[in-house]
């Protein structure tokens, strides 16, 4: 209900699957990298230690299981709709194709580039344009003529932006990167989303409640300029960026 005209846009076999690859990129880099990156930086000191023992990693992951245990009981009975079996094998199978690809990939493999690090502001600014472009791709052309630009080619655009950003982001000598650029890298999408917090709460079409949305724009925007302004104090070299 909250999918606008992703709802129906690029919908077949019961999956919308440009959703479904907007969602998968979206939560890789704005849900898990930028958050692990932001932490790293205000923590670097704790960087590289476990900050849950054993059991409390345990507690946590049955705790999680039993969340989405809940969860897809309860989305099912207020939804009236249980998807196929079918379909979250699929969603297994990718997962660990996932997990394979990974443990398969060098470590380093972002830390080969040969280019000279450039000043943090730009890669500030490319983060924030990646972001705003990958916005436009998946947010404004589905809205075009559904007969003219097929749900297939928004995919396609979409997944080769991402990849392209990567692989020029990853053409940078990060072996040598200091926490100031790499700040500004996690900073592209923070802003983008600062930016636009008084557009959410002032756009009355939206259906759901975006009431003090600037209030958290300010408060990130004040809490980003506050690690800008440690990192800058000690912005020593990354290892291992």
């Amino acid at each position: 209900m909250d999918l606008g005209v992703l709802g129906g846009f690029g919908r077949a076999l019961g999956v919308n699957w440009v959703w479904a690859v907007e969602l998968t990129i979206y939560h890789a880099l704005f849900s898990i990298v930028t958050p692990v990156l932001l932490v790293e930086l205000a923590y670097p000191s704790q960087k590289s230690t476990p900050w849950l023992t054993d059991r409390q990693l345990k507690i946590a992951a049955a705790t999680l299981l039993l969340d989405v245990g809940a969860g897809f009981i309860l989305f099912g009975m207020m939804q009236g709709y249980w998807p196929p079996a079918a379909q979250y094998l699929l969603g297994v199978a990718v997962t660990l194709g996932f997990i394979y690809a990974a443990r398969r990939l060098p470590s380093d493999w972002a830390r080969r580039g040969a280019r000279p690090m450039r000043r943090p502001a730009f890669y500030t600014a490319v983060s924030l344009v990646a972001t705003l472009a990958s916005g436009l791709v998946f947010g404004w052309l589905p809205t075009l003529s559904d007969g003219f630009l097929h749900p297939l080619l928004v995919c396609v655009v979409g997944v080769t932006l991402v990849y392209g950003v990567v692989r020029y982001l990853a053409g940078f000598e990060w072996r040598k990167a200091r926490r100031s650029q790499l700040m500004g890298l996690v900073s592209g999408p923070v802003l983008f989303f600062i930016i636009v917090s008084p557009i959410q709460e002032l756009d009355a079409s939206r259906p759901d409640e975006t009431a003090g949305m600037m209030i958290v724009g300010a408060t990130f925007l004040l809490l980003l300029t506050l690690l800008w302004l440690k990192i800058r104090r000690n912005d020593t070299p990354i290892s291992g960026a």
